[in-house]
C-alpha cells in the first residue's frame, strides 16, 4: 500500500521544485530576529549538513534505518516496521539542493573560493541525486531547480541517465577541486581543504561505481574504464586523511544521545551482525553491543563472546518481546545512548575506499595492488576508529593496536578462493556501516545478497511477496498530486504502470 506522506512546506513547492513559488510560507515563517544575508559560505554549511546530518525526524528514525539493513530488532513498544520488510515512500525533498548550490556558485563567482564551492556543489548534487536514484529508480534530474523559469512540472530523467550525470558531476567536482583553494563554511572535519573533498569525491565516485557494477557492461557507462582511472589517479584518500562526515559535540548531539531511558531495553542486536562477529573473533562486538543480562545472570563473563546472544529479525515481534523481557539478548551498547559527543558520522572513509578497491581487484577492475593489501588495509583502518571509543563501554576487550595487528586470523585471514574473498569483503562493509549509513548496507545487500537476510512469510510486512525483500521505495505522494504525468510516464517506462515495493529498477535487472 502506498504510504502519504504529509511534509510540512512541501505543498507549496509542486513536487519540492519550485523553491521560488513558496513566498507566502517564507513571509509567515520568516523569523524577525535572524539575518536574512545569504551568502555562500552559509548556503555552503547548509548544503554540506543536508547531505551529511542524519536528517530523520527521530531517534526512532534513526533506529529504522537500521532495522531495514537487519542490524537491530526491537520489542516492548510498537513493532519496527523496516524490520519487518516494510518499505514506504521516497522524499525528494533533498532536490531542494539543487536551487541552493545554484546560489552558491553565483554568489561565489569570481572569488577565490569560485573552484572550490563550484566542487562542493557538484559533489553536493551528485550525492543527492545518487542517494534518490537508489531508492526508486527513474528521477527528476536534468530539469530540476528549473520552478523560476515556470518548469514546474519536471520529468524524469531514466535512471541509466541520472546515474551517467552523477559520474560526470562528480569528475567535475574532482577537477574544481583540483583547482581549488580553501574555502568557508566547512562544518565537517574536513574544514575547507579541498585536497581532502577532492580525495573524498574521488572515494565517494568508486563505491557509486562498484555499486553499479550489475551494469558493468553498459557503454554509456563506461564503469570500468572510470573507475581504473580514478583508482591510478593518485588523488584518493589516504590512512591520514580523515573522513567525510561529522564530528557530534555537546551542541551537534548523536541521535541517540539521551535517549537512554526509551531504547536501552528495547534496542536488540540482530544475530545476523552478533555471529558475524564472533565467527571473526572481532572485538566490535564489545563495542557494538552489551552483554545479554541472563547470560551474566548464569555466569557468563562479559568478557566471553557467548554473553551475546542476537535476535532473529524476522521471528514474531511478540517472541522477540518475550525474550527481551527475560533479558535474554543483547542490547545496543549503552554508549550510542549516553554518549552526547559518540562515534561520529562516517560517510565517506579510507576503509570503506580500501574495501572497495579489493573488490575491484578481485573483478579485475585494476590491476595494480593485491586484494588482500587492500582487503587488510581497509579492515584495519576500519578497526582503528574504536580506539577512540571509550575503553570502559568495551567489557573488558578493548580494541587496541595490537589487537590490530594480530586480527588476520582464523576467518578473518584473507582466503585464496575469489567467491571466498568477496564474501569476507562485503561482509566487512557490512559491519563497517553499523549505525552509520544503513542505506548503504542496504543498497549493497541488494547487489550481493550478502549477509543472507532472514526471510519469514509469517511476519513479513511485504504485502506483495511474502517471501522477498523490498527492493525499492514508493515515489511520493506529493508527485501523484503535483507532476503526476509524468510520474505515470516513469512507472509505465520501468515498472508497467505499478508503484510497488517489488518492482526492480534498471540498475537491478
Amino acid at each position: 500500500m502506498k504510504q502519504i506522506l504529509k511534509k510540512t512546506g512541501l505543498f507549496c513547492l509542486s513536487g519540492i521544485l519550485l523553491l521560488s513559488s513558496c513566498s507566502k510560507f517564507g513571509e509567515i515563517n520568516t523569523n524577525p530576529d535572524a539575518t536574512e544575508k545569504v551568502n555562500a559560505t552559509l548556503l555552503a554549511t547548509n548544503i554540506i549538513l543536508q547531505n551529511l546530518k542524519f536528517q530523520g525526524r527521530d531517534a526512532k528514525a534513526y533506529l529504522s534505518d537500521n532495522g531495514l539493513a537487519k542490524y537491530i530488532a526491537y520489542g516492548n513498544e510498537t513493532i519496527l516496521a523496516s524490520q519487518y520488510n516494510y518499505l514506504g515512500a521516497a522524499d525528494f525533498g533533498p532536490m531542494l539542493l539543487v536551487t541552493n548550490a545554484a546560489s552558491m556558485v553565483n554568489y561565489a563567482a569570481g572569488s577565490v573560493m569560485e573552484d572550490s564551492y563550484k566542487g562542493l556543489a557538484k559533489f553536493s548534487r551528485a550525492y543527492m541525486f545518487y542517494n534518490l536514484t537508489m531508492q526508486v529508480g527513474d528521477i527528476p534530474y536534468s530539469a530540476t531547480g528549473q520552478g523560476g523559469s515556470g518548469n514546474i512540472r519536471v520529468t524524469y530523467d531514466t535512471q541509466e541517465a541520472v546515474l551517467l550525470g552523477i559520474l560526470d558531476e562528480l569528475k567535475e567536482a574532482d577537477q574544481h577541486f583540483a583547482r581549488g583553494v580553501k574555502f568557508d563554511g566547512d562544518p565537517s572535519p574536513y574544514a575547507g581543504d579541498p585536497d581532502k573533498w577532492r580525495r573524498a569525491v574521488n572515494a565517494f565516485s568508486l563505491k557509486v561505481l562498484l555499486s553499479l557494477s550489475p551494469k558493468a557492461g553498459t557503454a554509456s557507462l563506461d564503469i570500468k574504464n572510470r573507475f581504473a582511472a580514478i583508482a591510478n589517479s593518485g588523488a584518493l584518500l589516504q590512512n591520514n586523511t580523515g573522513f567525510l562526515g561529522l564530528n557530534y559535540s555537546t551542541t551537534n548531539v548523536h541521535p541517540l544521545s539521551g535517549t537512554n531511558d526509551l531504547f536501552t531495553s528495547r534496542t536488540i542486536i540482530s544475530s545476523l551482525v552478533i555471529n558475524q562477529l564472533k565467527q571473526l573473533n572481532d572485538r566490535r562486538l564489545y563495542y557494538f553491543a552489551d552483554p545479554a543480562k541472563a547470560q551474566i545472570t548464569n555466569g557468563v563473563p562479559e568478557s566471553d563472546p557467548a554473553a551475546y546472544v542476537g535476535a532473529d529479525v524476522s521471528a514474531d515481534y511478540n517472541d522477540i518481546t518475550a525474550n527481551l523481557i527475560a533479558n535474554k539478548y543483547a542490547l545496543i551498547n549503552s554508549r550510542y545512548l549516553k554518549e552526547a559527543v559518540g562515534d561520529p558520522r562516517i560517510l565517506i572513509s579510507y576503509a570503506e575506499q580500501q574495501l572497495v578497491l579489493a573488490e575491484a581487484r578481485i573483478l579485475g577492475w585494476i590491476t595494480t595492488g593485491t586484494a588482500k593489501e587492500y582487503y587488510e588495509s581497509g579492515v584495519k583502518a576500519a578497526l582503528a576508529t574504536m580506539l577512540n571509543a571509550k575503553a570502559s563501554y568495551a567489557h573488558g576487550m578493548p580494541v587496541t593496536q595490537a589487537y590490530i595487528d594480530g586480527y588476520f586470523t582464523g576467518e578473518a585471514a584473507f582466503k585464496s578462493n575469489p567467491d571466498d574473498q568477496l564474501q569476507q569483503i562485503w561482509a566487512q562493509r557490512y559491519l563497517l556501516n553499523f549505525m552509520q549509513d544503513p542505506r548503504t548496507a542496504f543498497f549493497e545487500y541488494r547487489r550481493t545478497k550478502f549477509p543472507a537476510f532472514p526471510i519469514n512469510p509469517a511476519t513479513s510486512l511485504n504485502e506483495n511477496n511474502k517471501n522477498a525483500i523490498p527492493v525499492r521505495w514508493l515515489y511520493p505522494s506529493s508527485e501523484v498530486s503535483y507532476n503526476k504525468a509524468n510520474l505515470i510516464e516513469a512507472l509505465n517506462r520501468q515498472y508497467s504502470g505499478v508503484d510497488e515495493i517489488n518492482k526492480v529498477m534498471w540498475l537491478l535487472k
